[in-house]
């Protein structure tokens, strides 16, 4: 009994040190300007997810305009407290203040991706925040599809996994994520928990089995997509697939997101295929003991599938919009849990 009542104690103490982390992967497609309201609408559901962490794909810097500090001004006049610096393709926002300013990883060349790097302290604990919006010239996962990843134009469906894998190396997106790897692994090592949010405009392997193989136009095959795989083998943890690991029920899709503002035309570069895919991520490190308590689809419960809205039918957790969703992607919040966060 002495020890059932020692261990209750511990795993009390435990519980009531641990505090909540939320992450926030979100493309806002070139920051809302598609969708009318669209940038109103950005800031209204960040004001109200209160994420701790906001990492963004899509950011365009129009007109010269630092588009996070503008966000972070907005989101102040909701007495939100934000911190970011300036980037362009991806942003990150921080609830925490940062310890350093923000680190490019891989800078953003003619459209083939970027990566950034802010490191921020909550107690005694760092984060290694890194944002991603990877090579999307050429996208591999269309031309299973029929068409040409380059200019969405039709083209003969591959044949082989080799194929397909030929064409996915077009993309620089294995040199971004060997660099984040390369970046992350110092974070690691001191003792910072890692986290990865992006748009990788590339499916996981993860999802494309032999179970899905004859769903969602993947004609058959059965692709190791290597981002995914490299940054699985590097030990980083894909969040969603550890605790949805079935891509039948929960496919977890995030592109090509419905939206009821605009017809569905102007939202699937595919329109003959079905190009469902979960392309939005985010990722951790395992070592500092982050739990994943929750991971949930963010957006509308639709899909656009050959120019159609498609309601999905698997078992995903959502957490729907209130109101104009401003963009052509799904995103993602998760909540991590970590026992030390409020050593102070």
């Amino acid at each position: 009994m002495k020890r059932i009542l020692k261990l209750l104690v511990a795993m009390a103490a435990m519980s009531a040190n641990a505090e909540d982390v939320t992450v926030l992967q979100w493309n806002i497609w070139q920051q809302g300007t598609m969708v009318p309201g669209g940038g109103k609408a950005i800031v209204d559901e960040i004001a109200r997810l209160k994420p701790d962490f906001v990492t963004l794909s899509e950011v365009r810097n129009y007109q010269g305009v630092d588009y996070t500090a503008a966000l972070v001004d907005s989101l102040r006049q909701r007495g939100l407290t934000y911190y970011s610096f300036p980037s362009y393709d991806t942003g990150i926002l921080s609830a925490w203040a940062p310890v350093d300013t923000l680190t490019t990883i891989f800078p953003c060349v003619n459209d083939h991706g970027s990566v950034y790097r802010l490191v921020a302290r909550k107690g005694d604990h760092e984060f290694a925040i890194y944002t991603a919006h990877l090579d999307y010239l050429d996208d591999a996962y269309y031309n299973v599809r029929g068409y040409d990843g380059s200019t969405w134009k039709e083209c003969p469906i591959p044949t082989s996994v080799d194929e397909v894998l030929e064409r996915n190396v077009k993309s620089r997106r294995d040199d971004a994520t060997a660099l984040f790897i390369a970046a992350a692994d110092a974070d690691r090592r001191a003792g910072r928990t890692v986290i990865l949010g992006g748009d990788f405009n590339e499916p996981s392997h993860r999802d494309w089995t032999e179970a899905t193989a004859n769903m969602f136009d993947h004609h058959g095959l059965v692709i190791p997509w290597t981002v995914p795989l490299m940054l699985e083998n590097a030990g980083m943890v894909d969040t969603y697939r550890t605790l949805y690991p079935n891509p039948v029920t929960h496919p977890g899709f995030t592109y090509p997101s419905d939206n009821p503002a605009l017809p569905p035309r102007k939202i699937t570069w595919a329109p003959k295929a079905d190009e469902r895919d979960r392309i939005d991520y985010i990722w951790v490190s395992p070592e500092t003991g982050a739990d994943i308590v929750s991971a949930e689809v963010f957006g509308p419960r639709t899909s656009i599938v050959r120019c159609e809205r498609v309601a999905e039918t698997g078992l995903d957790p959502f957490i729907e919009p209130l109101g104009v969703w401003p963009t052509d992607h799904k995103g993602l919040l998760v909540k991590l849990r970590l026992p030390d966060l409020n050593k102070q």
